[in-house]
């Protein structure tokens, strides 16, 4: 089963209440929330207010990407702001075990992000504290990016890390995934598929997160 997660990083933040609706009427059930610190990555974006506020303005399920240098101070406040699903950098994090615990024990599910140059072996340990991995098809921080192709052998061999641990871990895919590949992507084991540009680069954001659905269902 897969899932379209619209990233409002691309939303017109003037009217991101009507931006959020339009991608629910089209069939999206989790929204993704990119949190940038201007240190991890090179923008500032959102924080805890944002999501307090899209909490209060949605049903959907709440993605919080956290793009900071200490994601530990802070990942159990986004859920407790709203987020239902909050995933941490594996290159940033040195207690990654502890994060990923607290945020589950919050009742929130607990991700690991990974960056396309960091090798998969870093995530060896954290896997069993994890419900999903975030695999990043960009280099994080800016939205519009062209996907890295060797990513989908990576996204194979995540696939098979998990599958051959017998372990339940949604895997979480993020960056220049559109029309012109989300089969590929879908077919090579991605389950949750983010959708910033593809989606709110489209005049008509339900209809855009519709056609995404009916080309990854070809796979599924």
């Amino acid at each position: 089963m897969f899932e379209i997660a619209p990233s409002i990083l691309s939303a017109d933040f003037t009217r991101l209440a009507e931006a959020i609706e339009s991608v629910k009427a089209g069939g999206a059930t989790v929204l993704h929330v990119d949190v940038m610190d201007g240190h991890f990555v090179p923008n500032i974006t959102i924080g805890l207010p944002v999501v307090k506020s899209i909490r209060r303005s949605t049903d959907m399920i709440i993605d919080t990407h956290l793009m900071i240098t200490e994601p530990g101070r802070y990942a159990v406040e986004f859920v407790e702001a709203g987020a239902d699903m909050v995933s941490v950098h594996v290159e940033v994090d040195h207690h990654l075990q502890r994060t990923l615990t607290a945020i589950r024990d919050a009742g929130a599910k607990a991700g690991v992000a990974i960056n396309p140059a960091t090798p998969l072996e870093t995530l060896t340990e954290a896997l069993p504290y994890a419900d999903f991995i975030l695999l990043m098809s960009v280099n994080p921080g800016f939205g519009g990016q062209k996907f890295v192709p060797t990513m989908l052998d990576k996204l194979r061999r995540l696939r098979r890390m998990i599958d051959d641990r017998g372990l339940d871990v949604r895997i979480e895919i993020d960056g220049g995934v559109g029309i012109n590949n989300i089969a590929e992507v879908v077919a090579a084991g991605a389950e949750i598929i983010v959708a910033g540009s593809a989606v709110y680069g489209r005049e008509d954001a339900a209809g855009a997160v519709r056609e995404l659905m009916e080309r990854a269902a070809v796979w599924v």
